[in-house]
């Protein structure tokens, strides 16, 4: 997400960057174009004027124009400004109030409700330490119910059997009182999916929240629709006072204008983003942070939650005493490593949320690609154990055997194993104490290619 919009926005600003004095001029003209990233973001037009204003009222003012450093006050000036229309700071479901605690899922169809509400079961589960139940209370899709049980058994969560031969509120109403008899913390109601031009089904939404009364009242929509998922969100507030939104699909969605259009359009924030459609691709989502990748200063925070979450510390503080044992890294440590880092969303994830990275060329981006990643664990997977413990072995006639039996080039093999190689030379300088040097190094390397992806 946010792709073009974090290039244009790095290219305007940075212009300014180097510039000991500011003029009214130079400011209004950086001001045009990032009025035109934020319109080509699909950003609405009511928000981006609301955005445009306010900065140039500030950056027009004494503090940015007799500032030291007017480049660096103005990038503080528009970062804090997203960080505003984005919400200030992220707002976390409220579940204070008697068990089990309602939770409703609204949206439109194909917006991935069923999806989210196991996504959300999940969360509740494993970051809150909830017991979650969840319902689905669509009729109008058989197989709606039959998929929130599946997902339901993959999370570990409780599922509250319903029939489409039941209505949506006598199966909301059984549900409450089956979550307080299995003394459930959360109750997750998913719903049917609906266009908001249709009278019959937002009646029957309204009624169904009306008999449950839940606590918090989310609406699911695809962020690809851009600043049409603000207006959709604002005209199903109109009749269901939602609590909050959860922005879904993000991971397909270069532009981001539904982000930063949703909180001004609806005053409603959005408490969450689906990032991808595994099970656990689901965030609270942080206006500070989001606003920090939309500059191109990355979002080192999400980071290290990530590697917290995904990478096995049992793993890596054991990979940790064997470098140092002088034990040396072979082709298994390697795999495992490029494992841990398909875990944490991939390699796009991890430039994508690294300092600087929205500086690098295009053509250094085109060369991220988790495909790559996923082709170098299949080769390792080809190999013998014997070859993965010592890869100085594989020479013609068993690369040639890897090839056939990975899917792959020779040439494919060879490219691995020189990353492999390079990998390993930087294991042997942790190992011999030169982690504090190497740290050092990559201090001065901004806006270039981390270890390993070049």
């Amino acid at each position: 997400m946010f792709d073009q919009l974090t290039q244009r926005l790095s290219q305007s600003i940075s212009k300014l960057r180097g510039q000991g004095r500011l003029s009214e001029d130079s400011i209004k003209e950086t001001l045009r174009e990032v009025r035109i990233a934020l319109l080509e973001a699909d950003v609405a037009l009511p928000v981006v004027q609301a955005f445009i204003g306010q900065v140039k009222e500030q950056a027009l003012g004494q503090q940015v124009l007799k500032s030291l450093k007017p480049g660096q006050a103005l990038v503080k000036i528009v970062h804090d400004e997203l960080v505003r229309i984005m919400g200030e700071k992220n707002e976390e479901l409220d579940l204070k109030a008697n068990p089990p605690v309602v939770v409703m899922l609204a949206g439109l169809q194909g917006s991935g409700k069923t999806t989210t509400t196991a996504k959300l079961a999940r969360h509740l589960k494993e970051e809150t330490n909830k017991k979650v139940m969840v319902v689905s209370c669509d009729v109008y899709r058989p197989a709606a119910i039959e998929q929130l049980e599946t997902l339901a058994g993959q999370v570990d969560v409780l599922f509250h059997p319903s029939s489409v031969t039941d209505t949506p509120v006598d199966i909301a109403l059984q549900a409450v009182a089956a979550a307080k008899r299995q003394f459930a913390d959360v109750l997750l109601l998913d719903t049917a999916g609906r266009l908001h031009v249709d009278a019959a089904m937002m009646e029957e939404i309204r009624q169904l929240h009306a008999a449950v009364e839940p606590h918090e009242t989310l609406f699911v929509v695809d962020s690809m629709t851009g600043q049409d998922a603000a207006n959709t969100a604002r005209s199903f507030n109109d009749e269901l006072a939602l609590t909050g939104v959860i922005l879904t699909k993000t991971d397909g969605d270069a532009r981001g204008g539904a982000a930063l259009s949703v909180r001004e359009v609806t005053g409603k924030p959005i408490k969450f983003v689906g990032t991808g459609e595994k099970i656990d691709e689901l965030q609270p989502f942080h206006p500070e942070r989001v606003a920090s990748r939309i500059l191109g200063m990355g979002d080192v925070l999400s980071l290290v939650e990530d590697a917290q979450r995904h990478v096995d510390q049992e793993k890596a503080e054991k990979l940790a005493r064997k470098i140092k044992r002088g034990r040396g890294f072979n082709l298994d440590d390697f795999r495992s490593q490029l494992e841990q880092m398909q875990n944490m969303g991939g390699l796009g994830n991890l430039v994508d949320k690294l300092p600087g990275m929205a500086e690098l060329p295009d053509q250094v981006k085109g060369r991220v690609n988790d495909k790559q990643t996923t082709y170098m664990v299949a080769i390792i997977n080809s190999m013998t154990p014997q070859e993965r413990r010592f890869p100085d072995v594989i020479r013609g006639s068993r690369k040639r055997r890897i090839a056939a039996g990975s899917g792959t080039k020779i040439q494919d093999i060879n490219r691995m194993l020189k990353q492999f190689s390079q990998m390993q030379r930087m294991m042997k300088k942790f190992g011999k104490g030169g982690m504090g040097k190497m740290m050092r190094k990559m201090g001065g390397l901004k806006g270039r290619l981390p270890p390993g992806l070049s």
